[in-house]
């Protein structure tokens, strides 16, 4: 049976770039790319400030891509203590607002979506920037690498995450009712209400 083109936002955390990148398909078949960008805040904004700015920055692509499902990077412990947890705030901030709209979120480990991408779950990032370029069909890098990376995760849960997405959908059914996804309930009533911002 042929799998439905799924459409996913892929989000590569962090406090000064927010990567952000959204893709179209399906397993086995070509990728197609629908955005890409990042939020930016600045560094000497308050922590406070700058999350609702990513707030803001992903309600406004939600809005307008309307995704099927969310893939995020997974945290982990990084070396410095400051980073890792600007990461982690970035990553909830996402996983809230994908929650708060009933679509499916997926974490990914940057090793998992290295080696769907290039084969190695040791790539680094040039490499890893090289195949989005190739997969997608694209002209250019997208640059910074955050973009780039937000590609990377996107394109990884499209290939890997159709399971996990058909089970949080029938997860969702029991909770909105029969016949109908989370997902597809809040996109019946709209989403004007969620629109916050723009891209910075």
């Amino acid at each position: 049976m042929r799998l439905p083109e799924l459409r996913v936002m892929g989000v590569d955390p962090g406090l000064t770039r927010c990567g952000l990148g959204a893709v179209e398909g399906r397993p086995g078949a070509p990728l197609s790319l629908v955005k890409v960008g990042v939020v930016r805040t600045p560094a000497d904004d308050e922590i406070g400030a700058r999350l609702v700015a990513i707030e803001a920055g992903i309600e406004q692509w939600l809005d307008e891509i309307r995704p099927d499902a969310v893939a995020v990077e997974r945290v982990f412990a990084q070396h410095n203590l400051r980073t890792v947890m600007g990461t982690a705030q970035a990553s909830a901030v996402a996983i809230l607002c994908a929650s708060r709209r009933g679509l499916p979120v997926a974490l990914h480990t940057p090793s998992e979506v290295k080696a769907a991408i290039t084969g190695s779950g040791t790539a680094d990032k040039q490499q890893v920037g090289t195949m989005v370029t190739r997969l997608l069909r694209l002209d250019a890098m997208p640059k910074p690498a955050d973009a780039a990376d937000a590609l990377a995760l996107a394109i990884c849960h499209v290939w890997r995450g159709g399971a996990q997405n058909r089970l949080a959908e029938a997860v969702a059914r029991t909770k909105t009712g029969p016949g109908t996804t989370a997902a597809a309930y809040f996109r019946g009533r709209g989403r004007a209400g969620y629109s916050r911002g723009t891209t910075q």
